[in-house]
């Protein structure tokens, strides 16, 4: 799994916790439509500092309370 994916499962997980929709998401964190949809299909290869920041920035968390899981601890998750 690459980093993208590794981002959309714990953007997905997030989601189901905090009760939120995708469109809600996108609304807080200023992330466009278009954007969002090529992380969550995949299409998108690589993530940014600055979009993790965003993401979690739109989920009321730290950059560390976003990457802080068992997602990004693995040892299938290929940072290159």
């Amino acid at each position: 799994m690459n980093v993208c994916e590794a981002t959309a499962k714990r953007i997905n997980q997030l989601l189901k916790e905090k009760g939120m929709t995708q469109y809600r998401l996108e609304q807080k964190s200023g992330i466009l439509h278009g954007s969002m949809a090529c992380i969550m299909n995949g299409r998108n290869k690589t993530v940014t500092l600055s979009t993790i920041y965003m993401l979690a920035r739109g989920f009321d968390m730290s950059i560390i309370e976003f990457l802080n899981n068992e997602i990004f601890l693995s040892e299938d998750v290929d940072f290159e």
